[in-house]
Protein backbone atom coordinates (compact mmCIF):
# COMPACT_ATOMS: atom_id res chain seq x y z
CA UNK A 1 0.00 0.00 0.00
CA UNK A 2 1.29 3.47 -0.91
CA UNK A 3 1.12 5.88 2.02
CA UNK A 4 -0.87 9.11 1.90
CA UNK A 5 0.65 12.51 1.25
CA UNK A 6 1.69 14.85 4.06
CA UNK A 7 -1.18 17.05 5.27
CA UNK A 8 -1.01 20.54 6.75
CA UNK A 9 -4.00 22.53 7.98
CA UNK A 10 -3.47 26.26 8.55
CA UNK A 11 -6.34 27.90 10.48
CA UNK A 12 -7.33 31.60 10.38
CA UNK A 13 -5.64 31.92 7.00
CA UNK A 14 -7.74 34.96 6.13
CA UNK A 15 -9.31 37.51 8.47
CA UNK A 16 -12.69 38.45 7.01
CA UNK A 17 -14.60 35.14 6.90
CA UNK A 18 -16.01 33.65 10.10
CA UNK A 19 -13.80 30.59 9.54
CA UNK A 20 -10.88 30.14 7.15
CA UNK A 21 -8.45 27.30 6.47
CA UNK A 22 -5.69 26.58 4.01
CA UNK A 23 -5.34 22.83 3.64
CA UNK A 24 -2.32 21.27 1.93
CA UNK A 25 -2.37 17.64 0.82
CA UNK A 26 0.97 17.16 -0.86
CA UNK A 27 1.05 19.77 -3.60
CA UNK A 28 -2.72 20.26 -3.57
CA UNK A 29 -3.73 23.46 -1.79
CA UNK A 30 -7.31 24.57 -1.16
CA UNK A 31 -8.52 27.70 0.62
CA UNK A 32 -11.72 26.92 2.54
CA UNK A 33 -13.75 29.75 4.06
CA UNK A 34 -17.03 29.57 6.00
CA UNK A 35 -19.31 32.60 5.96
CA UNK A 36 -22.47 33.03 8.03
CA UNK A 37 -25.62 34.92 7.06
CA UNK A 38 -28.89 35.37 8.91
CA UNK A 39 -31.85 33.59 7.35
CA UNK A 40 -32.36 30.22 5.72
CA UNK A 41 -33.27 29.39 2.08
CA UNK A 42 -36.93 29.82 1.06
CA UNK A 43 -37.69 26.10 1.34
CA UNK A 44 -36.77 26.21 5.06
CA UNK A 45 -38.37 29.49 6.07
CA UNK A 46 -40.73 29.14 8.98
CA UNK A 47 -39.22 25.82 10.09
CA UNK A 48 -36.61 27.29 12.42
CA UNK A 49 -33.91 25.20 10.72
CA UNK A 50 -30.70 26.53 9.26
CA UNK A 51 -28.77 25.44 6.19
CA UNK A 52 -25.23 24.69 5.05
CA UNK A 53 -24.19 24.90 1.42
CA UNK A 54 -20.90 24.91 -0.49
CA UNK A 55 -19.30 26.37 -3.58
CA UNK A 56 -16.19 25.04 -5.31
CA UNK A 57 -13.93 26.53 -7.93
CA UNK A 58 -10.48 25.95 -9.39
CA UNK A 59 -8.62 29.20 -9.86
CA UNK A 60 -7.12 29.83 -13.32
CA UNK A 61 -3.54 29.31 -12.09
CA UNK A 62 -4.27 26.16 -10.11
CA UNK A 63 -3.12 23.85 -12.91
CA UNK A 64 -0.11 23.84 -15.25
CA UNK A 65 -2.36 24.89 -18.10
CA UNK A 66 -4.55 27.83 -17.22
CA UNK A 67 -8.09 26.81 -16.37
CA UNK A 68 -10.78 29.14 -17.65
CA UNK A 69 -12.46 30.99 -14.82
CA UNK A 70 -15.99 29.81 -14.02
CA UNK A 71 -18.63 32.10 -15.45
CA UNK A 72 -22.21 32.54 -14.32
CA UNK A 73 -22.76 28.88 -15.09
CA UNK A 74 -20.20 26.56 -13.54
CA UNK A 75 -18.81 23.62 -15.46
CA UNK A 76 -20.40 20.26 -14.73
CA UNK A 77 -17.43 18.97 -12.74
CA UNK A 78 -17.40 21.95 -10.35
CA UNK A 79 -21.16 21.68 -9.84
CA UNK A 80 -20.93 17.97 -9.01
CA UNK A 81 -18.05 18.55 -6.59
CA UNK A 82 -19.68 21.42 -4.71
CA UNK A 83 -22.83 19.36 -4.27
CA UNK A 84 -20.70 16.58 -2.79
CA UNK A 85 -19.01 19.03 -0.41
CA UNK A 86 -22.35 20.47 0.72
CA UNK A 87 -23.92 17.03 1.25
CA UNK A 88 -20.90 15.84 3.20
CA UNK A 89 -20.64 18.84 5.50
CA UNK A 90 -24.36 18.89 6.24
CA UNK A 91 -23.83 15.49 7.86
CA UNK A 92 -21.75 17.19 10.57
CA UNK A 93 -24.34 19.67 11.69
CA UNK A 94 -27.69 19.68 13.47
CA UNK A 95 -29.64 22.15 11.33
CA UNK A 96 -32.23 22.68 14.07
CA UNK A 97 -29.57 23.81 16.53
CA UNK A 98 -27.96 26.01 13.87
CA UNK A 99 -31.14 28.08 13.84
CA UNK A 100 -32.35 30.50 11.20
CA UNK A 101 -29.00 31.12 9.51
CA UNK A 102 -26.97 29.83 6.55
CA UNK A 103 -23.32 28.78 6.50
CA UNK A 104 -21.70 28.91 3.08
CA UNK A 105 -18.41 27.06 2.63
CA UNK A 106 -16.33 28.34 -0.30
CA UNK A 107 -13.59 26.03 -1.50
CA UNK A 108 -11.12 27.66 -3.90
CA UNK A 109 -8.39 25.45 -5.31
CA UNK A 110 -5.13 27.40 -5.39
CA UNK A 111 -3.08 24.49 -6.67
CA UNK A 112 -4.35 21.16 -7.94
CA UNK A 113 -2.43 17.90 -7.78
CA UNK A 114 -5.26 15.44 -7.22
CA UNK A 115 -7.75 15.02 -4.38
CA UNK A 116 -9.14 18.57 -4.45
CA UNK A 117 -12.68 17.51 -3.55
CA UNK A 118 -11.63 15.42 -0.57
CA UNK A 119 -9.26 18.14 0.63
CA UNK A 120 -12.14 20.62 0.33
CA UNK A 121 -14.35 18.48 2.57
CA UNK A 122 -11.62 17.93 5.15
CA UNK A 123 -10.61 21.60 5.24
CA UNK A 124 -14.20 22.81 4.94
CA UNK A 125 -15.15 20.98 8.12
CA UNK A 126 -12.46 22.83 10.07
CA UNK A 127 -13.66 26.14 8.61
CA UNK A 128 -17.22 25.37 9.75
CA UNK A 129 -15.98 24.63 13.29
CA UNK A 130 -14.11 27.94 13.36
CA UNK A 131 -17.23 29.80 12.20
CA UNK A 132 -19.38 28.15 14.86
CA UNK A 133 -16.81 28.95 17.53
CA UNK A 134 -16.86 32.62 16.50
CA UNK A 135 -20.67 32.69 16.66
CA UNK A 136 -20.53 31.26 20.17
CA UNK A 137 -17.81 33.67 21.29
CA UNK A 138 -19.94 36.56 20.01
CA UNK A 139 -23.00 35.19 21.90
CA UNK A 140 -24.91 34.83 18.64
CA UNK A 141 -25.12 31.08 19.21
CA UNK A 142 -25.30 29.33 22.57
CA UNK A 143 -25.60 25.72 21.48
CA UNK A 144 -22.96 24.21 19.17
CA UNK A 145 -24.61 22.35 16.29
CA UNK A 146 -21.48 20.31 15.39
CA UNK A 147 -22.57 16.76 16.18
CA UNK A 148 -20.13 14.79 13.99
CA UNK A 149 -16.63 15.15 12.62
CA UNK A 150 -16.25 14.85 8.84
CA UNK A 151 -13.22 14.07 6.69
CA UNK A 152 -12.66 12.59 3.25
CA UNK A 153 -9.88 10.91 1.30
CA UNK A 154 -9.31 9.36 -2.12
CA UNK A 155 -8.12 5.77 -2.58
CA UNK A 156 -7.50 3.70 -5.66
CA UNK A 157 -5.76 0.84 -7.35
CA UNK A 158 -2.71 1.74 -9.42
CA UNK A 159 -0.67 -1.01 -11.11
CA UNK A 160 -2.69 -3.49 -9.04
CA UNK A 161 -1.57 -1.85 -5.79
CA UNK A 162 -3.84 -0.16 -3.22
CA UNK A 163 -3.02 3.54 -2.97
CA UNK A 164 -4.13 6.05 -0.33
CA UNK A 165 -4.65 9.73 -1.24
CA UNK A 166 -4.00 9.76 -4.97
CA UNK A 167 -2.04 12.63 -6.49
CA UNK A 168 -2.53 13.54 -10.14
CA UNK A 169 0.18 11.13 -11.36
CA UNK A 170 -1.56 8.22 -9.61
CA UNK A 171 -5.08 9.39 -10.49
CA UNK A 172 -4.35 9.70 -14.21
CA UNK A 173 -3.46 6.01 -14.50
CA UNK A 174 -5.62 4.52 -11.76
CA UNK A 175 -7.43 1.28 -12.55
CA UNK A 176 -9.89 2.02 -9.74
CA UNK A 177 -10.64 5.46 -8.32
CA UNK A 178 -12.70 6.04 -5.17
CA UNK A 179 -13.60 8.96 -2.91
CA UNK A 180 -14.75 8.12 0.61
CA UNK A 181 -16.34 10.52 3.10
CA UNK A 182 -16.73 9.42 6.72
CA UNK A 183 -18.20 10.79 9.94
CA UNK A 184 -17.09 10.21 13.53
CA UNK A 185 -19.45 10.71 16.46
CA UNK A 186 -18.91 11.57 20.11
CA UNK A 187 -18.31 7.90 20.99
CA UNK A 188 -15.59 7.60 18.34
CA UNK A 189 -17.71 5.45 16.00
CA UNK A 190 -17.07 6.10 12.30
CA UNK A 191 -19.68 5.67 9.57
CA UNK A 192 -19.86 6.38 5.85
CA UNK A 193 -21.36 9.58 4.52
CA UNK A 194 -20.65 8.94 0.85
CA UNK A 195 -18.69 6.44 -1.24
CA UNK A 196 -17.92 7.16 -4.90
CA UNK A 197 -16.08 4.33 -6.67
CA UNK A 198 -15.38 3.56 -10.31
CA UNK A 199 -13.54 0.80 -12.05
CA UNK A 200 -11.93 3.01 -14.69
CA UNK A 201 -9.38 0.53 -15.98
CA UNK A 202 -10.91 -2.73 -14.81
CA UNK A 203 -13.53 -4.11 -12.42
CA UNK A 204 -12.51 -4.64 -8.80
CA UNK A 205 -13.21 -7.56 -6.50
CA UNK A 206 -15.02 -7.59 -3.14
CA UNK A 207 -11.68 -8.22 -1.43
CA UNK A 208 -10.15 -5.21 -3.18
CA UNK A 209 -13.14 -3.08 -2.18
CA UNK A 210 -12.67 -4.13 1.44
CA UNK A 211 -8.98 -3.30 1.21
CA UNK A 212 -9.73 0.16 -0.22
CA UNK A 213 -12.25 0.87 2.53
CA UNK A 214 -9.77 -0.22 5.20
CA UNK A 215 -6.96 2.03 3.99
CA UNK A 216 -9.44 4.89 3.54
CA UNK A 217 -10.55 4.53 7.15
CA UNK A 218 -6.94 4.55 8.31
CA UNK A 219 -6.28 7.70 6.28
CA UNK A 220 -9.44 9.41 7.54
CA UNK A 221 -8.50 8.64 11.16
CA UNK A 222 -5.22 10.47 10.55
CA UNK A 223 -7.01 13.39 8.88
CA UNK A 224 -9.45 13.69 11.78
CA UNK A 225 -6.56 13.79 14.25
CA UNK A 226 -4.98 16.55 12.14
CA UNK A 227 -8.28 18.47 12.24
CA UNK A 228 -8.41 18.27 16.04
CA UNK A 229 -4.78 19.38 16.32
CA UNK A 230 -5.43 22.35 14.02
CA UNK A 231 -8.53 23.43 15.94
CA UNK A 232 -6.72 23.12 19.30
CA UNK A 233 -8.92 24.63 22.05
CA UNK A 234 -11.60 25.47 19.50
CA UNK A 235 -12.29 21.76 19.10
CA UNK A 236 -14.59 22.33 22.10
CA UNK A 237 -17.43 22.97 19.61
CA UNK A 238 -17.45 19.28 18.61
CA UNK A 239 -19.86 16.63 19.89
CA UNK A 240 -21.79 18.81 22.31
CA UNK A 241 -25.01 17.51 23.79
CA UNK A 242 -27.88 19.89 23.04
CA UNK A 243 -28.06 22.63 25.63
CA UNK A 244 -31.09 22.95 27.90
CA UNK A 245 -31.45 26.35 29.55
CA UNK A 246 -33.44 26.68 32.76
CA UNK A 247 -35.55 29.83 33.10
CA UNK A 248 -34.55 30.17 36.74
CA UNK A 249 -31.58 31.08 38.88
CA UNK A 250 -32.53 28.58 41.60
CA UNK A 251 -29.53 26.23 42.20
CA UNK A 252 -31.83 23.56 43.62
CA UNK A 253 -33.87 23.44 40.43
CA UNK A 254 -30.70 23.32 38.36
CA UNK A 255 -29.35 20.36 40.34
CA UNK A 256 -32.66 18.53 40.00
CA UNK A 257 -32.77 19.07 36.24
CA UNK A 258 -29.22 17.83 35.78
CA UNK A 259 -30.18 14.56 37.44
CA UNK A 260 -33.28 14.19 35.24
CA UNK A 261 -31.93 15.38 31.89
CA UNK A 262 -28.15 15.14 32.21
CA UNK A 263 -27.81 12.13 29.90
CA UNK A 264 -29.53 13.88 27.02
CA UNK A 265 -28.85 17.59 27.60
CA UNK A 266 -26.14 19.94 28.79
CA UNK A 267 -28.25 21.68 31.43
CA UNK A 268 -27.37 25.30 32.21
CA UNK A 269 -28.95 28.20 34.05
CA UNK A 270 -29.50 31.61 32.50
CA UNK A 271 -26.67 32.99 34.64
CA UNK A 272 -24.23 30.34 33.39
CA UNK A 273 -24.72 31.36 29.77
CA UNK A 274 -24.86 35.07 30.53
CA UNK A 275 -28.57 35.73 29.93
CA UNK A 276 -30.36 38.20 32.18
CA UNK A 277 -33.96 38.81 31.19
CA UNK A 278 -37.31 39.12 32.96
CA UNK A 279 -40.35 37.93 31.05
CA UNK A 280 -43.80 39.28 31.85
CA UNK A 281 -45.95 36.42 33.10
CA UNK A 282 -49.40 37.50 31.93
CA UNK A 283 -50.94 34.07 31.41
CA UNK A 284 -54.19 33.02 33.05
CA UNK A 285 -52.95 29.54 33.98
CA UNK A 286 -49.74 28.04 35.28
CA UNK A 287 -49.26 26.30 31.93
CA UNK A 288 -49.61 29.55 29.99
CA UNK A 289 -47.01 31.30 32.15
CA UNK A 290 -44.57 28.40 31.86
CA UNK A 291 -44.97 28.39 28.07
CA UNK A 292 -44.47 32.17 27.87
CA UNK A 293 -41.19 31.95 29.78
CA UNK A 294 -39.86 28.83 28.02
CA UNK A 295 -40.62 30.07 24.51
CA UNK A 296 -39.19 33.53 25.20
CA UNK A 297 -35.93 31.98 26.41
CA UNK A 298 -35.82 29.58 23.45
CA UNK A 299 -36.24 32.50 21.04
CA UNK A 300 -33.49 34.44 22.77
CA UNK A 301 -30.94 31.61 22.96
CA UNK A 302 -31.90 29.21 20.18
CA UNK A 303 -31.62 26.42 22.76
CA UNK A 304 -34.07 24.03 24.31
CA UNK A 305 -35.51 25.88 27.30
CA UNK A 306 -37.43 24.77 30.36
CA UNK A 307 -39.57 26.96 32.60
CA UNK A 308 -42.03 26.36 35.37
CA UNK A 309 -44.76 28.28 37.09
CA UNK A 310 -46.23 27.23 40.39
CA UNK A 311 -48.50 28.36 43.17
CA UNK A 312 -51.18 27.49 45.66
CA UNK A 313 -54.82 26.76 44.83
CA UNK A 314 -57.29 26.90 47.73
CA UNK A 315 -60.69 25.30 47.08
CA UNK A 316 -62.76 27.55 49.35
CA UNK A 317 -61.27 30.57 47.55
CA UNK A 318 -62.20 29.22 44.11
CA UNK A 319 -58.58 28.46 43.29
CA UNK A 320 -56.97 31.61 44.67
CA UNK A 321 -54.26 32.74 44.87
CA UNK A 322 -53.39 30.60 41.81
CA UNK A 323 -51.12 32.31 39.27
CA UNK A 324 -50.99 35.34 41.57
CA UNK A 325 -49.46 33.34 44.44
CA UNK A 326 -46.18 35.24 44.51
CA UNK A 327 -47.90 38.65 44.39
CA UNK A 328 -51.17 37.88 46.19
CA UNK A 329 -50.87 40.86 48.55
CA UNK A 330 -49.61 43.18 45.82
CA UNK A 331 -45.82 43.12 46.01
CA UNK A 332 -44.03 40.24 44.28
CA UNK A 333 -42.26 37.92 46.71
CA UNK A 334 -43.56 39.43 50.00
CA UNK A 335 -44.14 36.07 51.73
CA UNK A 336 -45.27 37.54 55.06
CA UNK A 337 -47.91 39.77 53.47
CA UNK A 338 -49.14 36.97 51.22
CA UNK A 339 -49.56 34.61 54.17
CA UNK A 340 -51.40 37.23 56.26
CA UNK A 341 -53.85 37.81 53.41
CA UNK A 342 -54.37 34.07 52.91
CA UNK A 343 -55.10 33.46 56.60
CA UNK A 344 -57.45 36.44 56.73
CA UNK A 345 -59.46 35.10 53.80
CA UNK A 346 -59.85 31.53 55.08
CA UNK A 347 -60.05 32.04 58.87
CA UNK A 348 -63.84 31.78 58.96
CA UNK A 349 -63.93 28.63 56.83
CA UNK A 350 -64.09 25.41 58.88
CA UNK A 351 -61.26 22.92 58.52
CA UNK A 352 -60.19 21.13 56.47
CA UNK A 353 -59.47 24.01 54.06
CA UNK A 354 -58.38 21.78 51.20
CA UNK A 355 -55.73 23.09 48.86
CA UNK A 356 -52.94 21.99 46.63
CA UNK A 357 -49.59 23.22 45.39
CA UNK A 358 -49.52 23.13 41.59
CA UNK A 359 -46.55 23.25 39.25
CA UNK A 360 -46.65 23.40 35.46
CA UNK A 361 -43.45 22.91 33.46
CA UNK A 362 -42.94 23.72 29.78
CA UNK A 363 -40.14 22.46 27.54
CA UNK A 364 -39.65 24.54 24.39
CA UNK A 365 -37.28 23.10 21.77
CA UNK A 366 -36.16 24.39 18.37
CA UNK A 367 -38.39 23.16 15.54
CA UNK A 368 -40.62 21.15 17.88
CA UNK A 369 -43.92 21.74 19.61
CA UNK A 370 -43.69 22.92 23.21
CA UNK A 371 -44.47 20.16 25.74
CA UNK A 372 -46.13 20.86 29.10
CA UNK A 373 -46.78 18.75 32.18
CA UNK A 374 -48.44 19.38 35.55
CA UNK A 375 -47.76 18.11 39.05
CA UNK A 376 -49.89 18.57 42.17
CA UNK A 377 -49.37 18.06 45.87
CA UNK A 378 -52.57 17.80 47.95
CA UNK A 379 -52.98 19.23 51.44
CA UNK A 380 -54.82 21.90 53.40
CA UNK A 381 -54.33 25.41 54.71
CA UNK A 382 -53.84 25.79 58.46
CA UNK A 383 -54.21 29.08 60.33
CA UNK A 384 -51.18 28.75 62.60
CA UNK A 385 -47.77 28.75 60.92
CA UNK A 386 -45.66 25.67 61.70
CA UNK A 387 -42.02 25.11 60.89
CA UNK A 388 -39.07 27.33 60.13
CA UNK A 389 -38.00 25.96 56.75
CA UNK A 390 -39.21 26.43 53.21
CA UNK A 391 -40.55 29.64 51.75
CA UNK A 392 -43.78 31.18 50.53
CA UNK A 393 -46.87 29.46 51.86
CA UNK A 394 -44.95 26.44 53.22
CA UNK A 395 -45.60 27.19 56.96
CA UNK A 396 -49.39 27.23 56.34
CA UNK A 397 -49.58 24.23 53.98
CA UNK A 398 -50.16 20.89 55.69
CA UNK A 399 -49.12 18.16 53.25
CA UNK A 400 -51.33 15.08 53.19
CA UNK A 401 -48.38 13.02 51.96
CA UNK A 402 -46.11 14.02 54.85
CA UNK A 403 -48.68 14.84 57.55
CA UNK A 404 -46.64 17.93 58.35
CA UNK A 405 -46.22 21.36 56.80
CA UNK A 406 -43.73 21.90 54.05
CA UNK A 407 -41.89 24.26 56.43
CA UNK A 408 -41.51 21.40 58.93
CA UNK A 409 -40.22 18.97 56.30
CA UNK A 410 -36.59 18.59 55.32
CA UNK A 411 -35.54 19.54 51.82
CA UNK A 412 -35.19 15.89 50.70
CA UNK A 413 -38.59 14.98 52.14
CA UNK A 414 -40.27 17.88 50.42
CA UNK A 415 -38.52 17.44 47.08
CA UNK A 416 -39.44 13.75 46.95
CA UNK A 417 -43.18 14.53 46.80
CA UNK A 418 -43.20 18.15 45.66
CA UNK A 419 -45.47 19.43 42.92
CA UNK A 420 -42.44 20.44 40.82
CA UNK A 421 -40.83 17.02 41.15
CA UNK A 422 -44.08 15.41 40.03
CA UNK A 423 -44.42 17.82 37.11
CA UNK A 424 -40.89 17.05 35.95
CA UNK A 425 -41.50 13.32 36.31
CA UNK A 426 -44.67 13.65 34.20
CA UNK A 427 -42.71 15.67 31.61
CA UNK A 428 -40.06 12.98 31.36
CA UNK A 429 -42.77 10.35 30.84
CA UNK A 430 -44.34 12.44 28.08
CA UNK A 431 -40.99 12.80 26.33
CA UNK A 432 -40.40 9.05 26.53
CA UNK A 433 -43.81 8.36 25.01
CA UNK A 434 -43.11 10.75 22.11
Amino acid sequence: MANGRPVKIHVDYTEMAAGSVLIECGRTRVLCTASVEDGAPPFLRGTGKGWLTAEYAMLPGSTARRKARDGIKKDGRSTEIQRLIGRSLRACIDLERLGDRTITVDCDVLQADGGTRTASITGGFVAVCLAVNRLMQEKKLYDSPIIRQIAAVSVGIVDDELVLDLDYAHDSKAQVDMNIVMARDAQGKTEFVEVQGTGEGRPFSPNELTGLINIAQEGIDNLMNAQIDALAERACVLFKKPKLVLASRNPGKLKELRVLFGEDYDVSSMDEIGIHVDVEENGKTFEENAIIKAEALKKLTGCASLADDSGLEVDCLNGEPGVYSARYAGMHGDDAANNRLLVEKVKDVPAPRTARFVSAVALARPCKATVTARGECEGEVILEAKGMGGFGYDPHFLSHDLNKTFAEAGAEEKNAISHRARALKNLVEKLKES
